[in-house]
């Protein structure tokens, strides 16, 4: 059996090469998707049972409005976070050719936050909250502007720019803070839900913001597969084939910065999402980066989906931040790869 299926155009302007264990695995992903995600509309402070939700998808039910109009937003709002999440970590893992990149890690996240607290606190109610994932991308594009020039000396280090990353989002958490500690209680209280990365209140309305920009991002960076492959060889070998590194380079940075401020905008701190399902899907996919952007996508968003499952029924009646169990397992997965690889970053 062959291990690769080849297509090729009659005129060879588009040719792809794609791995049949990468297919059977990016298949697995899906099933395992699909059988979380009808888990999570069954879960919840009541249980809808399993054969009620597949009549409602198929039909009409009883339990229609909890289901159609709380639980499906939510469900669909981690999906599609978790995905951008994924997706920007692989792509800044990439490009700084590091283990440990991930948009909160690097800082990208704390300009998102930074945009996107600007809003709630002033904004919200003045301006539609349509503009919100603007707030957050540009947050989030000006931040990482400040730590990529920080960083820069003589070119980019991995371990700077992590460092440099840490630094200022410990800043941008402080202000964060700051605003909520001043502002009224109604408007802390919402910066405060926020900040803890919860999925809770999701509505139509904002999945109908985020997903368009989310699913054309991750579209728009498989156009960069043959770059990125070539990149992989190291930057003098792509510019000895032609490509233009630092062009492409700023193309990636700039889908990277805007799923993670777009993720941000409505879900939140949802931590290390980032750094965990770029791995897993390395693990479990071949390296070519087409198809790792697949397996990200779908890692993140089972990741995040699982996350808020739990979220939703462990501690009944109390819905704690799904933002709490991703950093609860993202923060040891973190630790051991600083450890792993501290001979290879500096």
């Amino acid at each position: 059996m062959t291990k690769y299926i080849s297509y090729r155009t009659k005129s060879d302007s588009f040719s792809i090469q794609i791995h049949m264990r990468s297919i059977m695995m990016i298949l697995l992903l899906l099933l395992v998707l699909l059988f979380i995600f009808v888990i999570s509309m069954s879960a919840g402070s009541s249980y809808i049972p399993i054969q009620v939700v597949l009549e409602e998808l198929f039909a009409t039910s009883d339990q229609a409005f909890v289901l159609n109009e709380l639980r499906l937003p939510r469900i669909l709002m981690a999906g599609i976070v978790g995905a951008g999440l994924g997706v920007s970590g692989l792509i800044l893992q990439g490009m700084i050719r590091n283990p440990l990149g991930s948009p909160d890690i690097v800082g990208v996240t704390g300009g998102a936050s930074v945009g996107t607290v600007l809003f709630i606190v002033f904004l919200l109610g003045e301006v539609s909250v349509q503009w919100l994932p603007l707030s957050s991308i540009t947050g989030a594009a000006i931040i990482t502007f400040i730590i990529y020039l920080l960083s820069w000396k003589n070119g980019v280090t991995p371990i700077r720019l992590i460092l440099v990353g840490i630094g200022i989002s410990a800043l941008t958490n402080a202000i964060v803070t700051m605003f909520m500690v001043s502002s009224e209680a109604a408007v802390a209280s919402k910066v405060y839900l926020w900040m803890t990365g919860s999925l809770y209140g999701a509505n139509w309305q904002e999945v109908m913001i985020i997903s368009p920009i989310i699913l054309l991002l991750i579209f728009a960076s498989l156009f960069f597969t043959s770059v990125v492959d070539v990149k992989q060889l190291g930057d003098d070998v792509a510019s000895g084939l032609g490509v233009r590194v630092q062009f492409f380079r700023t193309l990636l940075l700039a889908i990277s910065v805007g799923l993670a401020g777009t993720a941000v905008s409505f879900a939140g701190g949802i931590a290390f999402v980032g750094l965990i399902a770029p791995h897993i899907a390395r693990l479990m996919l071949h390296r070519s980066f087409g198809i790792l952007v697949i397996g990200s996508a779908l890692m993140g968003a089972i990741i995040v989906m699982v996350a808020d499952i739990i979220a939703r029924t462990a501690f009944l009646p109390s819905d704690i931040p799904a933002g709490v169990f991703t950093a609860g397992i993202g923060a040891p997965f973190f630790i051991y790869l600083l450890y792993r690889s501290k001979g290879e970053i500096n």
